[in-house]
């Protein structure tokens, strides 16, 4: 139950990376009453049907929800139909910038804190709870790309580790630009990077990246790993 509701927090997350449904979702949710389609496209300054697509988006998503009311106030013969409006809902979503994913440690480590209790050795339990984390996400965000690294970029830049390919195809690296979460590991460095490395390393074991490395790297800001290409496994030309 938990992994599920972990799964839908990071697809939920990724739904709002779209700049106009985010403002849409900002727009109703800033509004003191419900508002409808044409106050929002309004509001954001779009298309109503586009307005429409992307509020429909944001109640399959949970994010809000729907209410029928006529607006004049009239009722009975005449008075019109009741126009759909939109109100956010309670589900709780949080985005800052840079991008930072306390959900996802704190998801880790109450896992870990969990399998500890029920007698497994801490460290162990920790890379457990980051290994299981690391499938959830693979689960909820398979990547489209075919080539091992473009996916691994594909798949850490959605949970806001801002990649950066570098060099030419056979040497190239994943620099890793933002720490998704930098307070906690400003207080709890090696208890939070080695979480991380497990998690870096298992969602490139998920995505099947036998090509690739992750390695500890901590000289200069952003992430403390690195993912490049295996010296060990050459690529097939």
């Amino acid at each position: 139950m938990a992994d599920d509701a972990f799964g839908v927090r990071v697809t939920t997350l990724g739904s709002l990376a779209d700049p106009v449904r985010r403002a849409l979702y900002r727009f109703v949710s800033d509004s003191s009453d419900a508002v409808s389609r044409d106050q929002a496209a309004d509001g954001v300054d779009v298309a109503r049907h586009t307005a429409k697509f992307h509020l429909d988006r944001l109640v399959d998503e949970g994010l809000l929800v729907t209410e029928f009311r006529r607006l004049t106030g009239r009722t009975g013969p005449g008075a019109g139909r009741p126009s759909k409006l939109y109100r956010r809902s309670r589900k709780e979503v949080w985005v800052s910038v840079p991008s930072r994913r306390y959900d996802l440690a704190g998801q880790v480590l109450a896992d870990a804190v969990e399998r500890s209790l029920g007698g497994v050795p801490m460290a162990e339990a920790v890379d457990a709870a980051a290994d299981n984390a690391a499938r959830i996400v693979i689960e909820a965000w398979p990547p489209g790309a075919s080539d091992e690294m473009e996916g691994m970029a594909e798949v850490l830049g959605e949970l806001g580790y801002e990649p950066r390919v570098e060099g030419d195809g056979k040497t190239g690296s994943v620099s890793l630009a933002n720490c998704p979460f930098e307070r906690l590991a400003a207080d709890h460095r090696e208890l939070v990077c080695g979480l991380n490395h497990t998690f870096v390393t298992s969602v490139g074991e998920r995505l099947g990246c036998s090509g690739l490395d992750v390695s500890k790297h901590r000289s200069g800001p952003g992430c403390c790993v690195r993912v490049s290409r295996s010296s060990a496994v050459p690529r097939e030309s």
